[in-house]
C-alpha cells in the first residue's frame, strides 16, 4: 500500500467512525441517541486508533494535515510528500463522511434540528467567542503534536510520526491521547484538531442532499482550520527548540 492510499483509507476510516458515533448520538431515532459526550470522545479515540492500526505501516498515520505540517518543519518529511498526505487526508475525510451520510440517511430525514445534523460532520462552538475558540483549537493541537513527538521512535531517523514497532500496540498511547484531549479540553468547540477532519465533512455537508441543513458558516469554518495549524507550528517549533 502506497503512503497516499493508507493516508486516505486510514482517514477515511477515522471519520466513517468518528462522524459515526456523533450521528449515533445526535440524530433521532437511532439505538445511541443522547447517550452523550463520553460515548463520542471514547469513539473518536478508537477511531484514531483505527485508523493508525491501519495507515500506520505503510505512512506512519498522520491522518491530519496539523500533524504532517509539523512533521514538515522537523524535517521528518518533504515537502511533496506532505502535500501528498494532505490531499490523502482530504479526500479521505469527505470519502468516510459520505459513508457516515450513506448510513445514517434515514435518520437525517428525521432530525429536524439543523445543528445536530451538522454536527455530525463538523464542529462548532459552544458558546461563539472566536479568539477564545481559536486559542481552544491552538491549545488542543499544541497538545496532541506535543505529546506525539515525544511517542517518536528516535531510532527511526524521522521515518514515522507515531509509534510504530509494537503493531497495533502503538497505536494505542495515541488513541488515549485524543480521549483526553476530547474530555478535558473538547467542549468549547469540538475538539476538531484537525483541519481535514472538520473541512472536509463540512464540505460534503453542503453538496450532500440533506434536507433543510445549515449554512456553510464560514464565519467559523476557518478556526477548527487556522486553530490546529497555529498549534502545530507551535509545537514543532518548540520541539525544535528544545531539541530531541
Amino acid at each position: 500500500m502506497t503512503p497516499f492510499i493508507a493516508e486516505t483509507i486510514g482517514t477515511g476510516f477515522l471519520i466513517l467512525l468518528g462522524g459515526g458515533v456523533v450521528a449515533n448520538v445526535v440524530l433521532t431515532g437511532t439505538k445511541g441517541h443522547h447517550s452523550g459526550w463520553m460515548v463520542i470522545t471514547t469513539a473518536w479515540a478508537l477511531a484514531v486508533f483505527v485508523g493508525v492500526v491501519i495507515a500506520g505501516p505503510y505512512s506512519g498515520a498522520h491522518l491530519n494535515p496539523a500533524v504532517t505540517l509539523a512533521m514538515l518543519i522537523t524535517g521528518n518529511i518533504g515537502a511533496a510528500d506532505a502535500l501528498s498526505y494532505v490531499i490523502a487526508q482530504f479526500l479521505g475525510a469527505m470519502g468516510g463522511a459520505f459513508f457516515v451520510w450513506l448510513i445514517y440517511q434515514d435518520h437525517f430525514k428525521a432530525t429536524s434540528d439543523a445543528a445536530a445534523k451538522q454536527a455530525v460532520f463538523c464542529t462548532s462552538p459552544a458558546i461563539r467567542n472566536y479568539p477564545v475558540n481559536l486559542a481552544s483549537e491552538i491549545i488542543g493541537t499544541f497538545v496532541l503534536l506535543t505529546t506525539i513527538f515525544y511517542f517518536t521512535d528516535a531510532e527511526l531517523g524521522g521515518d514515522h510520526a507515531l509509534p510504530v514497532g509494537l503493531g497495533s500496540i502503538g497505536a494505542i498511547p495515541v488513541a488515549f491521547l485524543v480521549w483526553v484531549i476530547g474530555l478535558a479540553l473538547g467542549g468549547t468547540t469540538g475538539y476538531a484538531i484537525n483541519p481535514a477532519r472538520d473541512l472536509g465533512p463540512r464540505i460534503m455537508h453542503a453538496l450532500l442532499p440533506i434536507k433543510d441543513k445549515a449554512r456553510f458558516d464560514a464565519a467559523y469554518a476557518w478556526i477548527p482550520v487556522v486553530g490546529p495549524i497555529l498549534g502545530a507550528l507551535l509545537a514543532a517549533f518548540l520541539f525544535r527548540w528544545l531539541g530531541t
